[in-house]
C-alpha cells in the first residue's frame, strides 16, 4: 500500500508528526516529507533520523505557496498541523481560525489540485459542540473538510477525531510532572473533570485505520476510556513518590467539564467497527423540504459518547496505563538522580 509512494505530513514535527514519523520509518515508503515552520524543530528531527527517504519542508499551512511547493508529488497527507492549545487560542480566535480552519482550507485545494489520492485530517474533541475558539476553529475545520469530500473524485478527504492524547506536547501530564519534579504543588483544575485517555499509538492506529477503511468524507473516533483530573494527580504522585500538594485552581478559560467524541446525532448512526466509531457524512442536499418532511426517530432515543459516560479507569488501570507511555519511562529513568 505504501510501496514507492511519498508521504506529506504537515505539523511534522509536533508530538502528533513525530509519532506518525517514527511509525512509517520502517515502511517501503519512497519519500517522507516533513512539513512545518520551525527550523528548530526540524534541525533536531534532522539530527536524530538519519534516514534520506525523510525531506523537511519550511513553510506554513497559511501560506499557499509553500504548501504548492510541498505537496507537488505526494500521494498521501496526514494533516496534524494545528493550533491546540485552548487559553491561547481563546485570547487569539483569530489566529486558531488562520491555522485550524483556513490553513485546513489550503491543505485540501492544494491537495486535490495535485490529485493527491488521500488526505486524513486530524480533529479533536473539542471539536463536539464547542465551547472555545480552538473548539471553534477545529469544527469549521471538519465542515470544510466534509464539504470539499462532496466536490472531488479524485481526492478522498477523511477526518479523524480524538480524546485527551497523553503526554502529548502541552498536554496535562507533562505539567503534572514538571510540578513534580520541581518539587512544586500540582495545579489542579476541578478534581471531577474527566478527560479521555488516549496514547500517541492509538492516535496513530486510529489514522492507518482511516486510511484503510474511509470513504471520502468518513470521520473515524477511536474508543477509549476516561479518568478524572484528580484520579491523574494522584497517580502521577504515586509512580513518582511525590508528596507534592495538590492545589485546586479552578477551571481555565473556555475548559470544559468533561470532553465528548460523538454527538446525541452522530451517535446515533455511528457504525461500531470494534475499536473503533464511523460516521459516514450527511449525504442530504440543499432540498430544504427534506428538512421539514423528514427526521430521525433514533436521534431523539441516543446520547452522545462522552468522557462521562464511557468507561472510567481505577486506579490501578490509570497506573498501568501511564507507565506504558514513552514519556513516563524517560522521566523516571532520570528521576532517581534528581530526586
Amino acid at each position: 500500500m505504501f510501496e514507492n509512494k511519498t508521504l506529506l505530513i504537515t505539523g511534522g514535527t509536533g508530538s502528533f508528526g513525530n509519532a506518525f514519523l517514527n511509525r512509517f520509518l520502517p515502511t517501503k515508503f519512497k519519500e517522507i516529507r516533513i512539513f512545518s515552520r520551525d527550523e528548530k524543530k526540524q534541525e533536531d528531527l534532522r539530527n536524530l533520523i538519519q534516514d534520506r527517504r525523510v525531506k523537511y519542508f519550511i513553510g506554513d499551512v497559511r501560506d499557499v505557496n509553500s504548501l504548492e511547493f510541498a505537496i507537488e508529488g505526494v500521494d498521501f497527507i496526514f494533516h496534524a498541523a494545528a493550533l491546540k492549545q485552548v487559553p491561547s487560542c481563546e485570547f487569539y480566535p483569530n489566529e486558531a481560525l488562520r491555522t485550524n480552519s483556513l490553513g485546513t482550507e489550503n491543505v485540501l485545494n492544494v491537495a486535490i489540485r495535485h490529485s493527491v489520492s488521500k488526505v486524513i485530517c486530524l480533529s479533536t474533541d473539542k471539536a463536539v459542540y464547542p465551547i472555545n475558539a480552538m473548539g471553534i476553529s477545529k469544527a469549521m475545520m471538519e465542515k470544510i473538510a466534509i464539504a470539499k469530500s462532496r466536490v472531488t473524485k479524485k481526492t478522498q478527504i477523511m477526518i479523524t477525531r480524538y480524546g485527551n492524547v497523553m503526554a502529548s506536547r502541552g498536554s496535562v501530564i507533562p505539567l503534572f510532572v514538571s510540578q513534580i519534579k520541581n518539587k512544586q504543588p500540582i495545579t489542579i483544575t476541578d478534581p471531577k473533570m474527566t478527560r479521555f485517555m488516549m496514547s500517541l499509538d492509538g492516535a496513530v492506529e486510529l489514522v492507518l485505520f482511516a486510511f484503510k477503511k474511509g470513504k471520502s468524507g468518513d470521520i473515524f473516533v477511536h474508543k477509549a476510556p476516561a479518568a478524572t483530573i484528580g484520579s491523574l494527580a494522584d497517580v502521577l504522585k504515586e509512580i513518582f513518590n511525590s508528596k507534592s500538594p495538590k492545589k485546586i485552581i479552578g477551571t481555565r478559560h473556555a475548559e470544559k467539564q468533561y470532553e465528548t467524541l460523538l454527538t446525541r446525532e452522530e451517535f446515533a448512526k455511528a457504525k461500531d467497527m470494534d475499536n473503533f466509531y464511523r460516521i459516514s457524512p450527511d449525504d442530504r442536499d440543499l432540498n430544504y423540504q427534506k428538512y421539514f418532511t423528514e427526521g430521525e426517530e433514533s436521534f431523539s432515543q441516543s446520547e452522545d459518547y462522552n468522557s462521562n459516560n464511557t468507561r472510567l479507569l481505577d486506579h490501578a488501570e490509570l497506573k498501568a496505563l501511564l507507565l506504558k507511555l514513552p514519556f513516563i519511562k524517560n522521566e523516571l529513568l532520570q528521576w532517581p538522580r534528581k530526586s
